[in-house]
């Protein structure tokens, strides 16, 4: 299927909604089911991921963003939490997909632009993001956005038969009250 190179005028950022629910059950799947770039193994239904859009309210430091032309999801960027505890509230996990038809146009950063300016009012000190290896494509995406190395933690998951290691990454967002610990 041959598709444009670059981001169309009529591309629209937006928060999730309900209507996008499907398309976003068939994007994230693809990469369940033809990838190592998430660690799910099963397909997942449209009814698992409702808690998870539920999850992703359109202001907050939890965000579900996605990338439409003409009614159809080209792709989504979110922040979730990063661990459970209390503590961890500050800092997000971030990933963006992409359907496999429509990479390489540049719905990447325009996702994670957006992600981060609507993050950029929030409480959200540092965003992470675990990303499979080999992935050099994220990789590029998350070092123009001013994501650093973090650490690599080895044959940490076995998808396809295969163990894959997973590089971490983080990126400061803002700082925090004057005279507190880690503060850039």
């Amino acid at each position: 299927m041959e598709h444009s190179t670059a981001v169309t005028a009529g591309t629209r950022i937006r928060p999730g909604t309900e209507s996008h629910l499907k398309q976003l059950t068939d994007i994230y799947n693809h990469y369940v089911t033809s990838t190592p770039i998430t660690f799910d193994i099963e397909p997942v239904t449209v009814e698992d991921r409702r808690q998870w859009l539920a999850d992703h309210p359109a202001t907050g430091r939890h965000r579900l963003l996605v990338a439409e032309e003409a009614g159809t999801v080209l792709g989504y960027a979110t922040s979730g939490p990063l661990r459970a505890k209390q503590a961890y509230e500050t800092s997000v996990e971030t990933s963006v997909y992409l359907a496999p038809e429509h990479t390489g146009r540049g719905l990447g950063g325009m996702l994670y632009r957006a992600l981060f300016e609507a993050l950029a009012t929030e409480d959200v000190h540092r965003a992470y993001a675990g990303i499979t290896q080999p992935n050099e494509a994220s990789m590029r995406l998350h070092e123009r956005f001013g994501f650093r190395p973090a650490g690599v933690l080895h044959e940490v998951g076995r998808k396809f038969g295969t163990y894959w290691d997973v590089a971490w990454v983080e990126k400061p967002l803002r700082q925090g009250p004057a005279g507190a610990p880690g503060v850039l």
